[in-house]
């Protein structure tokens, strides 16, 4: 077989494989939720953020490894979240269609500025945003700096969030990747909001970061020994 037409094969495969797996991951996934006992924790932060029929909107952050948390949210504003311009950001927005979720493709070292700008624009018009501080390469459980620049030019709170299950898959990626099993119970532990006001320096943009840091590994380890009782 000549090289152009391994090429022509591969790219064949990957077209099908983007074709296909959307639609395999959402039927998946919607047939864990039908199957799925789910609670929320401390959605009273929420409150100073809900009218009588709307939502302002604010910035979720959550782990890369939880990122099946954002449909388990109870939400009534339209959610657009960031992910990479790698395959598996294509895999992830392409699934993502059939949720209430809008897409912005980029991260912090790959279109990061224009993709900032988005995600203000995205916020103006009312959207909440979902980010993943530690995304998309890591390394795990590290805030990045960007989630606190997008609070900063924006003047909304972030709001830490995660979730875990009692029956799961832990996948061997770098994220520790978490996926549902069916019939399993699902616990979606919400954080205290962080407000970054202006005028802060590296100095202040640090401790937001370390604040955002800490408040994610507390909930998240609150949601990993929730099932331990």
């Amino acid at each position: 077989m000549t090289k152009r037409r391994r090429t022509l094969l591969q790219r064949l495969g990957e077209r099908i494989l983007l074709f296909l797996v959307p639609f395999f991951a959402y039927g998946l996934f919607q047939f864990v939720r039908l199957t799925m006992r789910s609670e929320e924790i401390n959605t009273e932060v929420l409150k100073p953020f809900c009218k009588k029929n709307d939502e302002e909107p604010v910035i979720i952050a959550y782990w890369h490894g939880r990122l099946l948390v954002t449909p388990f949210l109870t939400l009534k504003r339209r959610v657009t979240t960031l992910v990479s311009r790698h395959r598996d950001g294509e895999l992830i927005s392409r699934a993502g269609r059939f949720f209430p979720i809008e897409f912005i493709r980029g991260s912090t070292t790959r279109g990061g500025p224009q993709a900032l700008r988005e995600l203000v624009k995205a916020i103006q018009r009312g959207s909440h945003v979902a980010i993943t501080p530690d995304g998309p390469r890591g390394p795990r459980h590290l805030v990045q700096s960007g989630v606190i620049m997008l609070a900063l030019r924006t003047g909304r709170p972030i709001v830490p969030v995660t979730f875990n299950v009692s029956k799961k898959k832990v996948f061997k990626s770098w994220d520790r990747f978490l996926f549902p099993y069916p019939f399993c119970r699902a616990v979606v532990v919400w954080g205290e909001p962080i407000w970054v006001g202006p005028g802060k320096g590296r100095a202040g943009i640090e401790d937001k970061r370390k604040t955002l840091e800490i408040g994610l590994n507390r909930i998240t380890t609150q949601a990993d020994h929730y099932f331990d009782q």
